[in-house]
């Protein structure tokens, strides 16, 4: 499509764990059967989404030593799942998250180069790290690397991967398996590599993360990045920020698409749609909920405490191990300091103040004005697009297909048919070896 305009790129996000999802709402079906999965996957496709992102959780999250039974307890295996919806659908990317840090090259580089073929071309790799050993205790060599190890390790991972890929030449599936051998700090392999050369080339790589050591990985070695930023000035400095990284990697900026994971609500009425949003914000932060963010802080034991009553006075222990699975918070103190403040500056209850901390950047209002405003975003270089984590599993993308992607093609800045059949060329992506595709 030309009309002069930047064209928004959108993917569905399948809601998981933390508190997105409203469990409570009678609409929220399973999060492991194959039919809501199918539901999602298959509304992505008919609003013409670039595709659809399945995250990953190597193990459990754990609370005072339990399983935390407000998480989703399983999560099937996302190259298994997207080889199914590969069946379903007919254009529809499908992304899935598997970690660099416990993973081997070869067997990853064969999964995605299948996933790539049984969906002609249409296989996309989030690459991501595991940051500690509480994960580590699942895999074999236990442990955890240091965060900059975990990075030259994910982009040495990421290079042996495509030379697996590269190993094959385009077209070669009739001729001999394609032959390599890395030898690197992180990975010794060599052979031949059993996948033939896949309608892609390489299956788009996306990265996640915004500190520095994520957006230089990004800008050397992915596709996409999924990050997150609250206001149209940050995402501005963000985008310009990682944009200008690309040169020095003989890049061009149109090589890496900026998506933010963004949340939205819709509404008849500007204030119909704030109502709902305060909703289902005090329904995704449940007193339950809201004890579990505090302790997260504080890294203690406060069960005793009313979620509708002030925040303790005592000080963070963010050393006690309380919590396993989930980031370290490196910056308890500070966080607690702004939490205290907002809190006795706005009268704020504990759960009121962990709903007014802990909101995810959002777009509320009318299909109207949430396509005005996502397209400024895109229009203004403050994204490229967008991943979208609807707040109800399986339905919640339903209404945003129905109403607001109408109006983005009013506007001219969405497609109003796919034009390509693989994941590259809906995100107007070089494929290996052959010139840029048209979005």
């Amino acid at each position: 499509m030309t009309t002069g305009k930047k064209q928004i790129h959108l993917a569905a996000h399948f809601p998981g764990v933390n508190n997105t999802t409203v469990w409570a709402d009678p609409r929220s079906k399973s999060q492991i059967e194959f039919s809501s999965f199918e539901h999602l996957a298959r509304t992505a496709e008919r609003g013409l989404f670039d595709f659809f992102f399945l995250a990953e959780g190597l193990r459990l999250r754990e609370h005072k030593g339990r399983v935390h039974d407000l998480d989703v307890v399983g999560r099937p295996e996302s190259i298994t799942l997207l080889n199914a919806l590969a069946a379903v659908t007919e254009r529809l990317g499908l992304a899935a998250t598997v970690n660099a840090t416990f993973n081997e090259p070869y067997e990853i580089a064969r999964r995605f180069a299948s996933l790539d073929h049984l969906s002609g071309g249409r296989a996309a790799w989030n690459v991501v790290t595991s940051p500690d050993a509480f994960t580590g205790e699942n895999f074999r060599r236990g442990g955890f690397l240091d965060r900059a190890d975990r990075y030259t390790r994910a982009a040495e991972f990421v290079a042996t991967a495509r030379e697996l890929w590269d190993s094959w030449e385009p077209g070669g599936a009739s001729g001999p398996a394609g032959s390599f051998a890395h030898h690197g700090r992180h990975f010794r392999v060599e052979g031949k590599f059993g996948v033939p050369r896949s309608p892609q080339g390489h299956p788009v790589v996306i990265q996640a993360g915004d500190s520095g050591e994520g957006r230089e990985f990004a800008a050397s070695a992915a596709d996409v990045i999924f990050t997150r930023h609250g206001t149209l000035e940050a995402g501005r400095a963000f985008y310009a920020d990682v944009k200008g990284r690309l040169a020095q990697y003989g890049r061009e900026p149109d090589d890496l698409k900026i998506m933010p994971g963004v949340t939205f609500v819709l509404g008849d009425t500007a204030a119909e749609a704030q109502e709902k949003a305060a909703e289902i914000r005090h329904q995704q932060v449940s007193p339950q909920n809201a004890i579990l963010a505090l302790e997260q802080i504080w890294g203690r034991d406060l069960s005793g405490y009313d979620p509708d009553g002030p925040l303790p006075e005592i000080d963070p222990d963010p050393d006690s191990g309380l919590v396993q699975g989930r980031v370290k918070i490196t910056n308890a103190f500070e966080i607690a300091a702004k939490w205290r403040a907002l809190s006795e500056a706005k009268g704020l209850s504990i759960r009121q103040t962990v709903i007014e901390t802990t909101g995810r950047q959002s777009f509320i209002g009318t299909p109207d004005t949430v396509a005005a405003e996502l397209d400024a975003f895109v229009q203004g270089d403050a994204a490229d697009g967008f991943i979208l984590v609807p707040h109800l599993t399986p339905g919640g993308l339903d209404d945003f297909v129905d109403q607001v992607v109408p109006r983005l093609q009013e506007r001219g800045a969405f497609r109003t048919e796919y034009t390509g059949s693989t994941l590259r060329s809906h995100l107007g992506l070089r494929t290996p070896g052959v010139e840029r595709l048209t979005a």
